[in-house]
């Protein structure tokens, strides 16, 4: 019946201007008029706009702003990424879905979305709020050709796939705060968290967990947030005028897919070094003073730069230069440090 819908929507989508009549689609699918206009009935109820006459057939007038795979997959061009969609109006965390499926084996590439996360989560453990309706909360499988050594490498790429995608769709310039964190003067937009499975020096999958604060108004972040946490909603309100409803989540799904297959392409061909010189192009924290917290230590320093391996240098207050892989990374001006 999926695949009925798909041929449905992708014939209302070629005739805009024009009725589609039930028996054309009937010949068409060699399915029964009653099932053409049982599905013509699902694309309503998830949001479609179709207007169904007795003599003229049915016609497309409005496209909503809803995720499901023939939306991203229409013109997405990909010969991995997105290639296999899951998408789910509730789930509890995208990223616990990707690893289910990688664990059986899933192709590289393979997707899961979700309107709404009961248990959506960030860095470090912390929680994340996924809004139904507002977000974009994505996981993306990931079978890499590359060493343990790498793996920072890609969530390097995965954000600078994101910045290229926010100025490709929205004309909007973000920033990244290392290693991954999307802002928007100086606020949160979108998180990245990567999630390993390993044996020895082999990575057997790695699972990208993308969370986009899309349509949010201020008064819809927890309080506790509001400071340092933003919505490209919000952002181009402010900045540009504009209203998000110009934009449709599905389009920028699209074209986060289609920059991360560029990317992930580069790591597999060994061009890591490329991606850290795109990374800094887009960078927040460089040239900053930024406070390092990993496990009971904490310092301050000078971000100063990011070597082939996504290691962030840090010249400390008494000189001594260090190279971070992980930990807590505050940047001055950014998310609420000052």
């Amino acid at each position: 019946m999926i695949k009925v819908k798909e041929v449905i929507l992708k014939k209302l989508k070629e005739s805009t201007q024009d009725y589609v009549s039930g028996e054309e689609l009937s010949n068409i699918l060699g399915v029964s008029r009653t099932a053409v206009w049982k599905c013509i009935n699902e694309l309503k109820k998830e949001g479609y706009v179709i207007d169904s006459s007795s003599k003229k057939g049915y016609k497309l007038c409005y496209v909503p702003d809803i995720i499901n795979s023939w939306e991203i997959k229409e013109g997405l061009g990909t010969r991995i990424i997105g290639q296999n969609i899951h998408c789910f109006s509730e789930i509890d965390s995208t990223n616990n879905y990707a690893k289910t499926l990688a664990q059986k084996g899933c192709d590289d590439g393979t997707v899961v979305l979700a309107e709404h996360q009961t248990q959506g989560r960030g860095r470090l453990g912390r929680s994340w709020d996924s809004m139904g309706g507002k977000g974009i909360w994505m996981s993306i499988v990931l079978r890499p050709a590359v060493g343990l050594e790498d793996v920072q490498i890609i969530t390097l790429a995965a954000a600078v796939a994101v910045v290229l995608a926010f100025k490709k769709v929205m004309g909007i310039d973000a920033g990244i705060k290392w290693p991954n964190d999307i802002v928007l003067d100086g606020k949160k937009v979108c998180g990245i968290l990567t999630e390993m499975s390993m044996e020895m020096e082999r990575i057997n999958f790695l699972i990208l967990g993308i969370g986009i604060n899309f349509s949010h108004e201020e008064s819809e972040f927890p309080e506790e947030i509001r400071d340092r946490a933003t919505s490209l909603g919000i952002y181009l309100k402010e900045k540009k005028g504009m209203d998000i409803s110009r934009f449709k989540r599905s389009h920028l799904i699209r074209a986060i897919l289609s920059e991360l297959e560029e990317v992930y392409d580069m790591i597999n061909e060994g061009k890591a070094g490329v991606i850290v010189e795109e990374w800094k192009k887009y960078s927040v924290t460089l040239g900053k003073e930024v406070v390092i917290k990993y496990r009971e230590e904490q310092y301050t320093g000078i971000a100063q730069d990011v070597d082939q391996s996504g290691r962030l240098i840090v010249k400390q207050d008494d000189g001594t230069v260090r190279e971070i892989l992980s930990g807590e990374v505050s940047v001055r001006g950014l998310l609420g440090y000052t």
